[in-house]
Order: structure tokens, then C-alpha cells, then sequence
């Protein structure tokens, strides 16, 4: 079975240091395997010092009105333990049973190539090293993973069968990881607004779900 080629990554950060997060993407996403593909292998791909670029590759399936059986939890998870590993300052690890689950390549790579118009948007919105206050910064790094952080638990939260359920967390993951990489405090600003966004989204579906079973009950007892 076909494997993404490893040197893919390393290639393009030796032959073009200029190479666009799009076009480093792009380039990925076109060498997936044609039938399936595990976690492991794309960690490979990127390996740990593109652990932001594959966050921004794993957010892109859930920024369009599609859903692929099984890559919500894989991918969300990853995501999430890559927050972890930033935070406490080590490797990224996997456990094996998600490093090795295979994923429908076929069916990702149409997702992916749709979500890259939200990173081109994100490259034209970007300014490396804008508001570097909020970009670096010992306090500034820890309050920004653990954002990264709960944007990843968000994203996880079992609501994947309600509208922009997965978009919000998406969005904000794709702010932190695009702030991060080109420590642009600007973006990593909208993801904050992004969290707080679903957060608010959440609460009110929370809240109006409460109301609904409330109302119900007070019907059937009433």
C-alpha cells in the first residue's frame, strides 16, 4: 500500500524556505495514498517540529459540511495531544491504537482540498510577527496553549450533529495554529474570539436544549 513519501515535507522546507502554508499543504494533500491512510503516517510526514502545520491540515475537515465516519475522534484527539505536548514541552505521543487507525484517504483528500480555501483566506489575513506581545512570551505561550487546548476539547464536544458545532472550534484551532507558526498576534487574538464564540454557541445550545426538555416535560405532566 502506497505511503505518503516522508521526504515530501523536508523537501519543500529545503528546496522553497518561501513556500506558502497553502502551497506546503497543497503539496500533502496531493501525495495522500489513493485508498487509506493511518495518523502515524502523516505524523511522519510533518514530524514534531510541523506539529502546527498538521494541526492546520487536520482542522480542514471540519470547516465544510461534510462528515467521514471515524475522523472526528482521531482527529480530535491528535489535535488535542498535540495542545498537550506544547504545553509540557515534550514529544508529541500517540497511543498506538490512534497512530495506527486507518482513515479513508479517497474520501479526505476532496475535505481537505475544499477546507484549503479557509487557509488561503487565513495567508491573506496574516501578518507574521504582528502584535508580538500576544505572540511570545513565556506567560503569553502558556496561555496560549491552553487555549489551543480547549479549542481542541471543544472541538471533541458531542455536538457533531448540530450546525457549526465543529466549525467554531475548527476555526479558532486554524487561527492559534497559523498565529503560532507565523507568531502573528493578530490571529491568535481571533482565536481567542473564536473560543469565546463557541463558547457562547455552546452555552445557548445548552440552555435552549434545557428549555425545550423542560417544556416537553411540563406538557406530558401537565
Amino acid at each position: 500500500m502506497p505511503t505518503p513519501d516522508p521526504r515530501t515535507a523536508e523537501a519543500r522546507r529545503l528546496d522553497d524556505e518561501h513556500a506558502s502554508l497553502g502551497d506546503q499543504l497543497g503539496a500533502i494533500i496531493a501525495h495522500l495514498p489513493p485508498d487509506t491512510i493511518s495518523l502515524g503516517e502523516l505524523l511522519d510526514v510533518f514530524g514534531d517540529e510541523g506539529l502546527l502545520l498538521l494541526t492546520v491540515l487536520l482542522t480542514l475537515v471540519f470547516l465544510i459540511p461534510v462528515s467521514i465516519p471515524g475522523v472526528s475522534t482521531v482527529f480530535g484527539a491528535a489535535i488535542l495531544l498535540v495542545g498537550i505536548s506544547r504545553l509540557i514541552g515534550r514529544e508529541l505521543w500517540l497511543p498506538a491504537r490512534l497512530r495506527t487507525r486507518r482513515l479513508p484517504a479517497d474520501k479526505l483528500r476532496p475535505g481537505l482540498e475544499r477546507g484549503m480555501e479557509w487557509v488561503r483566506r487565513m495567508e491573506r489575513i496574516s501578518r507574521p510577527h504582528r502584535l508580538p506581545s500576544l505572540a511570545s512570551g513565556r506567560g503569553i505561550d502558556t496561555l496560549n496553549n491552553l487555549a489551543f487546548i480547549l479549542a481542541a476539547l471543544l472541538l471533541m464536544a458531542p455536538f457533531g450533529f448540530v450546525p457549526f458545532s465543529n466549525t467554531f472550534p475548527a476555526v479558532a484551532l486554524l487561527l492559534y495554529a497559523v498565529g503560532l507558526i507565523q507568531r502573528d498576534g493578530g490571529a491568535i487574538l481571533l482565536g481567542h474570539l473564536a473560543n469565546i464564540a463557541t463558547i457562547v454557541y455552546f452555552g445557548v445550545l445548552i440552555g435552549g436544549g434545557g428549555l425545550a426538555a423542560h417544556q416537553l416535560l411540563q406538557r406530558f405532566t401537565g
